[in-house]
């Protein structure tokens, strides 16, 4: 589809960023949040020039469509989740830096379009997100993290301000109640980069001394690629499942990379990534360690890991 000529096209195109952004957050998938914003802009050009010159303000019509689409979308992904093979862990997201997306003509996406690292798309917040309902989460995401007012969360939500006030804090307090404060950047590194010398080495005795006595392992393969299908429990058990693992696939090359922006690692298998883990640091040890292991999960790291 080829946008008609208008003046006003670049202010259009230019809220791209925050809809990936937003929808990112929303959804826990990079691959539903292209396809919302692609849906969202669709429905723009859909309209008639009359229609569009209309709309007061298209940047809030367009986050208005996309988080309403989102909406939809997490509403049926809970039944999407109880057909998924396994555990299903949200899409892991690399560093911008890092992260190129080739397209079909040989060109590559601008990373200014892309999804901006912060605190909001950690694996652990991510993972709490996934325990609220789908209103929860786009109130508490359109509030506390793009600062939208009530009044405009609920004109998305066709709820009250009141409502919407109530929906917030609810998910405040489930992020509360399912994160401890995170270990500094630079200590989450060091004990990272220790756990993969010691994977390499398959060292048991340093593996569990790095994991948490109550460290839990969720492995998502979505039914594509062998994967555990429950989560493992315990830094003896995680060490045990690990050292197999490396067991079975002599030549596995582990890379520190960074991980919806925390110290995370990538193992490739022949040049082709097969494993990325997201891990959470909580003092001096790995509480919990998410390895998504679904390779439709990872083509955002086919370039550039």
């Amino acid at each position: 589809m080829t946008p008609r000529s208008d003046p006003d096209l670049s202010a259009i195109t230019s809220e791209r960023r925050h809809l990936n952004n937003l929808a990112y957050r929303l959804l826990g998938s990079l691959s539903d949040a292209e396809d919302v914003v692609q849906e969202t802009y669709a429905r723009w050009y859909a309209l008639s020039r009359r229609q569009q010159d209309a709309i007061d303000s298209p940047g809030a019509w367009l986050t208005t469509v996309a988080s309403r689409i989102c909406l939809d979308l997490l509403r049926s992904a809970r039944v999407r989740r109880e057909r998924y093979v396994g555990e299903w862990v949200p899409e892991p997201l690399p560093d911008l830096t890092e992260w190129t997306t080739v397209r079909p003509s040989g060109t590559t996406d601008d990373p200014a379009d892309r999804v901006t690292l912060d605190e909001s798309v950690n694996m652990a917040f991510l993972v709490v997100l996934e325990s609220m309902t789908p209103a929860e989460r786009v109130a508490f995401i359109l509030h506390d993290v793009f600062r939208y007012s009530f009044a405009e969360v609920g004109e998305i939500l066709g709820r009250t301000q009141e409502a919407c006030r109530q929906l917030a804090s609810s998910a405040r307090r489930r992020i509360r109640d399912g994160r401890a404060p995170a270990a500094p950047t630079a200590r989450q590194a060091g004990i990272v980069r220790e756990f993969k010398q010691a994977w390499e080495a398959k060292d048991i005795e340093a593996l569990v001394g790095l994991l948490a006595p109550d460290a839990t392992l969720i492995a998502d393969g979505g039914g594509v690629v062998s994967a555990a299908l429950h989560p493992i429990e315990g830094g003896e058990h995680i060490t045990r499942y690990l050292v197999a693992l490396a067991g079975q696939a002599p030549g596995l090359t582990i890379l520190e990379r960074t991980v919806n922006g925390q110290p995370g690692l990538v193992a490739q298998h022949g040049g082709v990534t097969v494993v990325v883990a997201a891990l959470d640091v909580e003092g001096d040890r790995i509480k919990s360690i998410w390895a998504v292991r679904n390779p439709e999960k990872l083509g955002a790291w086919t370039s550039g890991s």
